[in-house]
């Protein structure tokens, strides 16, 4: 991980834009006054929303989970498909 001003990241771009990318390092922008920003590859980035998305889709199976061993869950007789159709 790098931490790098503003200033430094406007004049190479491109430099660290390849740092992100080639090297998967994560680029911390840092900024005066500021909120500070993170650059990281599109790879990178699509791997954090994947593990994000399963932590939520667990998440919700946990909480059926709970709420079946609560006695809130519901019973229902299977649809009958008649795959002839």
């Amino acid at each position: 991980m790098l931490a790098v001003n503003y200033s430094t990241i406007r004049s190479k771009l491109k430099t660290y834009c390849d740092e992100a990318t080639d090297n998967n390092q994560t680029i911390i922008v840092t900024r005066k006054a500021e909120k500070n920003v993170v650059i990281l590859s599109l790879e990178k980035y699509n791997r954090l929303m994947k593990i994000v998305q399963n932590a939520e889709y667990l998440s919700m199976i946990d909480r059926g989970i709970k709420q079946l061993e609560a006695g809130k869950g519901q019973k229902h007789d299977l649809i009958e498909v008649d795959l002839d159709e």
